[in-house]
């Protein structure tokens, strides 16, 4: 036992010198930087043990040791504690998401946040319309027969639809047809809102019928075929910044992945909202994604997660500082749709 956590203390030395120096790590290096209470050679033997169980390689070209996909799994998930930011760091992101004006404000600020304090690639994805409730229909009177129908969810998205009306509409009915709408599905999740669709249809008042059934399509494809989740993307030039060992080959697929989306929203939909989710090299199962990974936790309020939020990049980053930035930038994003 005493043998594995020497081990392990090597392992963490190995990871802390490769994610800061971007250069292979030998057993001389080790013993010089970090008091390891051994001697150099009981150093080399213990990296010949993490080498043959798979936790650090060689590079060719080097004759230091860098971390394996399964060494970094293993250092991530013995962690002790993530770092806490520090008050400046905290208060940077107080003072720079406090200015935000609206909810994707709030979203492109955090994302230029994200890649600020962690050098990497920042993504956040727009609240999850399945996750969120109604907080106001509102119907406008664009024309004698036209509406607009607007969707106002708890998590800031706004929805809007255009209504062509077969006959003209005086606006004491539009008045009583917002009230009926309101009533009807304020405060109602969306998951559930598509449901009361046609109940409304019975219930409403016989000289408001036709024109329920005249909104009740455009009303379902608004609460049930919400538009496609979205992402904010930023700080992808950081992927630029590392060494040919960061990305064998090329660091293009990881772009077009990102570009693409698809592969990130399915990560995301994995998050919620008190876990820091960390995905290393092949375990994010998309090929793009192989040689990268992936930092990711919800946001919302409670323990409801509306969206995540993470930062992409080479698997030679700072866990520990990425994990804390995440996390902070997630809580404070939280905090600002739970009072918007």
């Amino acid at each position: 036992m005493a043998h594995d956590e020497r081990r392990l203390e090597v392992l963490r030395a190995i990871v802390q010198d490769y994610v800061s120096t971007n250069d292979p790590v030998g057993s001389k290096a080790l013993a010089e930087r970090h008091d390891l209470g051994v001697s150099p050679a009981t150093i080399r033997n213990d990296m010949a043990v993490l080498e043959e169980q798979g936790y650090i390689t060689q590079p060719h070209t080097s004759a230091g040791r860098v971390p394996t996909d399964k060494g970094y799994r293993l250092f991530v998930d013995r962690l002790s504690a993530v770092k806490p930011l520090s008050v400046a760091e905290r208060r940077a992101i107080e003072r720079f998401l406090d200015g935000a004006v609206d909810l994707h404000d709030v979203l492109s600020r955090s994302v230029r946040l994200l890649a600020q304090l962690t050098h990497q690639v920042a993504v956040v994805q727009y609240p999850t319309l399945s996750r969120s409730a109604v907080r106001h229909l509102e119907v406008v009177h664009l024309a004698a027969a036209r509406l607009m129908l607007v969707l106002i969810t708890d998590t800031g998205r706004v929805e809007q639809r255009i209504v062509d009306c077969p006959v003209d509409v005086d606006s004491e009915a539009v008045a009583e047809l917002r009230s009926l709408l309101n009533t009807a599905f304020g405060g109602v999740k969306l998951v559930d809102a598509g449901g009361k669709v046609p109940d409304l249809l019975e219930t409403a008042p016989p000289h408001l019928r036709g024109l329920v059934a005249t909104v009740s399509a455009t009303l379902l494809e608004t609460l049930v075929e919400p538009s496609e989740d979205r992402l904010v993307i930023g700080g992808t030039a950081n992927l630029a910044r590392g060494n040919a060992l960061d990305f064998p080959g090329s660091v293009r697929p990881l772009l077009e992945a990102l570009e693409e989306q698809v592969v990130v929203l399915r990560l995301m939909s994995q998050v919620d909202a008190s876990t820091v989710l960390v995905r290393i090299g092949e375990e994010n199962a998309h090929e793009a994604l192989a040689g990268a990974s992936f930092v990711s936790v919800g946001y919302g309020s409670g323990d409801r997660a509306l969206g995540g939020l993470g930062v992409v990049g080479p698997t030679r980053m700072d866990y520990p500082g990425n994990m804390a930035a995440v996390r902070a930038v997630a809580r404070y994003v939280g905090h600002l749709l739970a009072e918007s």
